[in-house]
């Protein structure tokens, strides 16, 4: 036994309030695993063994590794939303200011950049039809919940120019996380100061993208 994660005694789990505990407990320890190591390192083979399961019994809760980053994607995104509104602007705000509070709030939720980061390369794959439907239905709901939400603080947005900048929002976070943590090489490489350029301060990048964005949007006609 390595580390000193406790590792939970389980028996076999018979009710469905037993099931939910034993499903949270594997996504809290995928979430453990995500902060040592990247996507395309974790196994459902080691994800079991630090939740205390074999992995015949991880795959009743989750088909595949993948299924498991799914589920808690959608998890982490919606604790975020639900702090999100204490970290905007409050009264009359530039959109600016919005967009700003949104991008650095976002940046301080790592798992949630990572897994973003992670859908098209590694998430979307060894996974059935029904369960991405499922998680698209399910991370639909939560983009709408953003939307919204922006819309409060940035009236000018129609609701699909809001829909829109939440999709755009997520493609800058997918796209700009690798580049904000590359590898030790590359770290080490851009601290020639020839290189200065090709470092990436994600928060401030983010939010950059997501100001450009945001006004092109209230700029431009219907979509």
């Amino acid at each position: 036994m390595t580390g000193n994660t406790a590792r939970p005694s389980f028996q076999r789990a018979r009710s469905p309030e037993q099931r939910e505990i034993r499903r949270r407990v594997i996504l809290d320890e995928a979430s453990r695993l995500l902060s040592e190591m990247p996507v395309g390192d974790v196994s459902l083979r080691e994800l079991a063994r630090r939740v205390g399961l074999s992995k015949t019994n991880v795959v009743r809760y989750f088909e595949t590794r993948e299924a498991v980053f799914f589920a808690l994607l959608n998890q982490a995104v919606g604790d975020w939303l639900d702090e999100l509104p204490a970290e905007l602007p409050t009264g009359a705000s530039s959109p600016g200011a919005v967009v700003d509070a949104l991008a650095r709030s976002v940046a301080r939720r790592p798992l949630v950049c990572e897994l973003w980061s992670s859908l098209g390369t590694e998430i979307e794959r060894n996974i059935s039809a029904e369960a991405v439907r499922d998680f698209k239905l399910a991370n639909t709901e939560l983009q709408i919940r953003l939307a919204a939400l922006l819309r409060e603080h940035i009236p000018a947005l129609t609701e699909s120019a809001s829909r829109e900048f939440v999709a755009l929002c997520i493609l800058l976070i997918m796209g700009l996380w690798p580049f904000a943590n590359p590898s030790p090489s590359v770290q080490h490489a851009v601290r020639d100061p020839l290189l200065a350029h090709a470092r990436v301060d994600f928060p401030a990048r983010l939010s950059r993208a997501f100001l450009i964005t945001v006004t092109g949007l209230l700029h431009a006609g219907p979509g």
